[in-house]
Formats: C-alpha cells, structure tokens, sequence
C-alpha cells in the first residue's frame, strides 16, 4: 500500500536515492517547511484509499480530493470511464501536489488492482443498509464514491466487499458528492485516531522516503539541482 519506491526519478532515464534528496534538497528548505513536512508525515494514512468512479463535474472531484489530503490520505484512484479528471486548481487548492493519484480507464482493472493489494472495496450507495458509521475501518479499504447522477455503476457493486450509505434525517435523498466525501472522510480519520495502534505504521525507512517525496514536491527546482549535481560527479 505504500507506493514509493527508495528511488526517484529525477528524469526519464535518471534516478536518485531518497538519500541522496534528503542531503541536497534538505538544506535548501526553511526550517519551518521542513518542521511542517514531518508533521505531515506522522499523520498520513495509506491504509485506505479514496476512489472516484466516472465523476462528471471536476470541481466535485477536486473537492473530495482537497478534503482527502487535508484529513490525511495519501492514496487516490480516479476511474474515467467517459470524462477525463483534471483537478481544478481554485477547489482543489494545490492537494493534487501531494497526493499519490492514479488513474484508470476501466472499473474492473482499478478493482483487480485495489484488491490484489490488500483493499476492501467499501461503495458508497443509497440502497446500502449498514451505516458508513459500523463499518470497521482498521480494516485497510478502498472508500468508492460514484458519479453525481447515477452513483456507483452496476459494476462495481457486483465487486465490492462492502455496501454502506451515509444516514441522512431529512427529505433529501442524498448528499452532494464533495459533502458526502467529506463527510465520510472525516469519520474515517476520527475512527483512525483512536484504533491507531490497529493500523499498519509507516517504517523509518518510508517516513524518510516520503519525507524525500515532499522535499522534491515542495521546491519546484529540484530535479534540477539533482540533475547538475549528477552532473558535476
């Protein structure tokens, strides 16, 4: 579930160790940035993984995925089955940068993949009986949320683990897809806090390799600096 490897690419046919950006990169930070990064570093979940399916408007998309970063998640899957996702800069407000997002053009591949990792499948729908709040989250799961119009397709409640729906009081059949996302978001990561100690933790080794991650997401001239100190050796 933790996708990076001790090596990064710096260039189509040149890679680093994490090492080796720690080193260089590390001084060129203020001591604030850097103070901040492994703040960030301590919180972050990789235990599950939040999925859009074939969401038609980007702002709601966007907005999951501002709400994502915020709470903590590192992993993102985008499904587009018939709309391209591109994150709108003024909702997402920059989460994209930090997060590890991939994209798929099919629901069973992204499925396939999801499960051979290690995810439950978790789908968000209003025909669900079993509240989002009863599910045990120390499980490691993949949190499906489907387009604005239809929801999850057919498809992808034949695949999944787990069927929830996010109670609701009033006359409105259901929330918003940023809201509902949020929502759920914002559960899972207060379950999270307090059953910490029955989700896997990051290694030593892979808060360093993250840390470099962030080090070469925060300044935009890095794999310069990289690349001309490779270079000079």
């Amino acid at each position: 579930m933790f996708p990076y490897s001790s090596e990064i690419e710096i260039s189509k046919d040149k890679k680093v160790s994490w090492q080796t950006v720690i080193q260089e990169i590390g001084p060129i930070l203020t001591r604030e940035r850097k103070a901040r990064i492994d703040h960030v570093i301590e919180g972050r979940n990789f235990n599950h993984t939040i999925v859009l399916e074939n969401l038609y408007d980007r702002g709601n998309g966007s907005a999951v995925m501002r709400s994502a970063e915020a709470f903590g998640f590192q992993n993102f899957d985008v499904i587009e089955i018939n709309e391209k996702f591109k994150a709108s800069n003024r909702v997402a407000s920059g989460a994209e940068k930090w997060l590890n997002i991939r994209k798929w053009q099919d629901t069973k591949s992204c499925v396939q993949k999801l499960k051979h990792e290690g995810y439950r499948i978790c789908v968000t729908s209003l025909e669900a009986s079993t509240p989002l709040q009863e599910v045990d989250w120390s499980i490691p799961s993949a949190l499906v949320l489907g387009n604005e119009k239809e929801g999850v397709s057919k498809e992808m409640l034949e695949m999944s683990d787990v069927r929830v729906i996010i109670p609701m009081a009033g006359f409105v059949q259901s929330f918003n897809i940023s809201v509902a996302g949020a929502l759920s978001l914002f559960h899972i990561s207060e379950h999270n806090k307090k059953n910490k100690h029955q989700l896997k933790q990051l290694s030593d080794e892979e808060k360093m390799i993250l840390k470099a991650h962030y080090y070469m997401r925060t300044l935009d001239s890095a794999k310069d600096i990289l690349l001309s100190k490779l270079i000079t050796l």
